[in-house]
């Protein structure tokens, strides 16, 4: 159960951050995460609050920068004094870590189940949604790229990131996420398929 004040402030000024952010990281992506963060936390009996709140935090630092925005995410969830309301020093603290935890480029596992649960809700591993949002990505990396440079940048990144010895992890192994990765898989490695979502996207944003 998630405490009304808790949930307003959530709502009326975390949330509201994410509407500055790039397609792929609107308020609907910290919506669905905050939903499979708390799905989780009853699945592995972790206390809903704290992944409520870790779920709302773990993409915020993208206000400073994308490339440490985990960690800034964590430093600005540390930062907030309002937070001790409903939260213990010690609670915070493994709630920083795992928004610094969420990160599919870390190169360490999570710390905590908190991280595994946010990090696995971010994962979000509908096919046609982590298209859409590698294509939003390339577009705001190339704002004034074609189509055939914001596809070739956005398949180098579905292949580095989620292609078979990729760096993207899945630390619960979730059945939603695991049938998800194989189905995107499939998608990577059949060109015709790959090309015409992305297109599908492109023609869209025009």
């Amino acid at each position: 159960m998630i405490a009304p004040d808790l949930q307003a402030y959530i709502e009326q000024t975390i949330l509201p951050k994410y509407d500055a952010f790039d397609g792929g990281h609107q308020r609907d992506h910290a919506e669905t995460v905050i939903s499979e963060s708390m799905q989780l936390a009853r699945e592995h009996q972790a206390d809903e609050q704290m992944a409520y709140a870790i779920a709302a935090y773990h993409d915020v630092g993208l206000s400073i920068d994308r490339e440490k925005h985990h960690i800034h995410s964590g430093e600005m969830m540390l930062a907030d004094k309002t937070l001790r309301q409903w939260f213990t020093d010690e609670q915070i603290l493994v709630m920083r870590d795992a928004v610094e935890d969420h990160r599919a480029s870390n190169n360490h596992p999570p710390r905590t189940i908190y991280g595994a649960i946010v990090a696995e809700a971010d994962r979000q591993m509908d096919p046609l949604t982590v298209i859409h949002r590698t294509m939003a990505y390339s577009k705001k990396l190339l704002p004034d790229g074609d189509f055939e440079s914001l596809y070739t940048r956005s398949k180098e990144h579905l292949m580095d990131k989620y292609a078979e010895g990729g760096y993207m992890k899945l630390w619960l192994n979730s059945k939603r996420n695991m049938q998800g990765l194989a189905e995107l898989r499939t998608i990577i490695h059949d060109e015709p398929r790959l090309r015409q979502l992305c297109e599908q996207w492109y023609k869209k944003m025009q």
